[in-house]
């Protein structure tokens, strides 16, 4: 502010000058102080003009004004400043202004550039719409899939803006023409249906035939995706006689709901069976964040591997679920298995019994490994080779320490 007062001054009777290029110009009087005040009160306002300045080049520069109503403020601005009541380079900022009337005037014109390219893509998108209604209204034999693309065009059609109400209208008497003449042929084609019950009572029976075949299922997603086609098929399908339509119809549910009754109770079933074995390990995980690994490595090590025995055998419980706890007992065996390498370190390995007890562990995962690959159960040899590699990954770690 104190550059700003040097292009001003104040005489003795308080009138107020600025200086500019032409030379000297009265903006004010001052006599309510110093002359000091007087100047840095007209540089506010040259300040406060000069922030105006900065937020109209600013809103241009990041595309958050319109460069036309920048354009006519800035005008506004420039027009104002032959008569600005301000103290300050009055020059420079003209200067500024000038160029960023030159600046909005050609965003302007790139606006208008834009508006003009919206308006012909715009009209270029309801013409294609337009024809697309006007082929489906002439050739469609497809009633509800036709029926469904025309109500289709006709929301795309409402959110598409920036058209001349002439041409807008025109466009929309050929859609609405186009319209009207599917849906007068439609009902052309449905009144003349009553020849074809016959022929539409011997597709339903296949799609019931289809249904009572796939009810006995086990196949859960495959068949529920298919049955729910075959229900689509159904409603699509034209309408067989009266009584006809009724007994298939109950024949079709009643295949329906057979698969899904039994899908239902199996998954409820699974259901339970994971709620349970969450139980089990979150019971399984509180023992284990409560072992007291510093006072005891050795003890809380032993405990710790009945517990992942148990953690094993608990059952399966959902991907959601698992992650969070196996997250939180790998922790637990990350701190037991720090304890225990400090308290290896402090002992020789000659003299380590911990490392023959769990070579004697690992012994024992294989015999469990090998009854169960005899056995041939699937479940079994996985989570007699997880706890293998587990017992191999913790006697490795010994045997390093």
């Amino acid at each position: 502010m104190s550059d700003w007062t040097t292009f001003g001054r104040i005489d003795e009777d308080g009138t107020v000058y600025v200086r500019t290029g032409e030379g000297e110009r009265v903006v004010g009087s001052w006599q309510a102080g110093t002359p000091e005040e007087g100047l840095a009160h007209f540089a506010r306002r040259y300040a406060d003009l000069l922030t105006e300045v900065e937020l109209l080049e600013t809103r241009l520069g990041n595309g958050s004004a319109d460069p036309g109503h920048t354009l006519t403020a800035v005008r506004k601005l420039l027009a104002g400043m032959p008569e600005a009541h301000v103290v300050g380079d009055i020059p420079t900022l003209t200067a500024r202004l000038e160029r960023l009337a030159a600046k909005s005037e050609e965003k302007a014109g790139e606006a208008k550039a834009a508006r003009d390219a919206a308006r012909v893509e715009a009209v270029a998108r309801k013409t294609a719409l337009v024809e697309e209604a006007e082929k489906l209204a002439a050739e469609a034999t497809g009633w509800k899939a036709a029926g469904d693309r025309l109500k289709e065009i006709l929301d795309e059609w409402k959110t598409i803006r920036g058209i001349d109400k002439k041409t807008d209208g025109e466009l929309w008497k050929r859609f609405a023409a186009a319209r009207d003449g599917f849906t007068r042929r439609r009902g052309a084609h449905f009144a003349s249906l009553d020849a074809q019950r016959k022929q539409a009572q011997g597709g339903k029976e296949e799609l019931v035939a289809e249904a009572e075949k796939l009810s006995d299922s086990t196949e859960w997603n495959a068949t529920a995706a298919r049955l729910k086609e075959l229900m689509n098929e159904w409603k699509a399908a034209p309408r067989a006689a009266k009584e006809a339509e009724q007994k298939l119809w109950e024949r079709f549910r009643a295949a329906q709901d057979a698969f899904f009754t039994r899908r239902s109770e199996v998954f409820s079933a699974r259901d339970a069976e994971q709620k349970a074995a969450l139980g089990k390990r979150q019971e399984l995980l509180t023992q284990a964040e409560a072992l007291d690994v510093d006072a005891d490595p050795k003890a809380a090590q032993a405990a710790l591997r009945d517990i992942q025995g148990q953690w094993h055998d608990s059952g399966r419980v959902s991907r959601e679920a698992a992650a969070g706890l196996e997250r939180r007992l790998r922790a637990v065996e990350d701190k037991v298995r720090s304890a225990m390498d400090s308290a290896w370190r402090r002992v020789e390995p000659s003299a380590n019994p911990m490392l023959d007890q769990m070579r004697k562990q690992v012994a024992e995962a294989e015999q469990k490994l090998a009854k169960a690959q005899a056995a041939g159960d699937a479940k079994r040899i996985k989570e007699a080779q997880a706890a293998l590699d587990s017992k191999k990954a913790f006697l490795a770690l010994a045997e390093q320490a």
